[in-house]
């Protein structure tokens, strides 16, 4: 399957890129568009003049929102688990 060739500009630089699918483009594009929003909004909101600064609050941003949800994920997914053994080992009691 041939490649997609993408530019995404972040923070005022274009990155071209290549992609497996339709999906993957949308993605990127997507992301890009994320990641200036929130670079738009830390410019605005805080006296930042650097542009590695708001990159730098950017990635922190979208990581720990990442982390925040895999942690619950994991919390989520121990939780079910120890449901279904507890309720299979009820199951096994009364069997």
């Amino acid at each position: 399957m041939a490649k997609i060739k993408v530019n995404v500009v972040i923070a005022g630089r274009t990155y071209p890129l290549s992609v497996d699918n339709t999906n993957e483009e949308q993605g990127m594009r997507t992301a890009a568009k994320n990641i200036n929003d929130l670079i738009a909004k830390f410019e605005q909101d805080y006296a930042v003049a650097d542009k590695q600064d708001v990159l730098a609050m950017s990635a922190l941003q979208f990581a720990s929102k990442l982390e925040i949800v895999y942690l619950t994920n994991t919390k989520n997914n121990t939780e079910v688990t120890n449901k279904i053994n507890d309720l299979t080992n009820l199951l096994d009691e009364h069997l």
